[in-house]
């Protein structure tokens, strides 16, 4: 079967949003209850911030793959620069990965891929294109946080060229599904 590559696409919100929860062992999920209204559903929040324009988490920053017209898979990336300005993360999950950052990088947030789409080479084509993406934009690289139990996904990033270039212990919370600590790493 045929995959294609193509930008997203605004009305690719939710399905955004449905990989990207997919991907985050649970962070998404957090971060959107904290913006949920009393019973709203979480992957609406997730939607409703994939559809913005001109911000970090939005459509524009996402690469699809398709199949039969169908969305198996999504990359979600963004620059990451040194603002002296931002104000500090305080949120006690959130927080340690905070610290974790790669200014002037293409920080890949994001590369999910339904079930029955994995290990056929189609991670290794998104990463291709978050290379070159880089490269045009004169960046010093790609950057990432992957979670050190999910060992067949550093395998696959060390395989392409990352490296570990820090670690932080995961906050338990029960809504995040995973524990120990975190990896911060880098593709020059």
């Amino acid at each position: 079967m045929t995959v294609e590559f193509r930008s997203a696409l605004r009305a690719d919100a939710r399905e955004i949003a449905r990989l990207f929860q997919i991907s985050s062992e649970g962070a998404a999920n957090y971060i959107w209850s904290q913006l949920a209204q009393p019973g709203q559903d979480l992957l609406d929040v997730g939607a409703s911030r994939f559809a913005r324009e001109d911000v970090d988490f939005s459509w524009q920053n996402c690469l699809i793959a398709e199949a039969q017209g169908n969305v198996i898979g999504m990359m979600h990336s963004y620059v990451i620069r040194h603002d002296p300005l931002a104000p500090p993360v305080t949120d006690p999950v959130l927080a340690p990965y905070a610290k974790m950052e790669i200014p002037d990088t293409l920080y890949i947030s994001s590369l999910a891929l339904h079930e029955g789409w994995r290990n056929q080479g189609l991670g290794k084509q998104f990463l291709a294109y978050a290379y070159d993406r880089a490269n045009q934009l004169g960046l010093n690289g790609l950057s990432l946080i992957d979670y050190a139990v999910n060992t067949g996904a550093r395998r696959f990033y060390e395989r392409h060229g990352f490296r570990i270039v820090d670690t932080c212990q995961i906050t338990p919370h029960p809504m995040i599904r995973v524990a120990g600590e975190a990896y911060l790493m880098y593709r020059p």
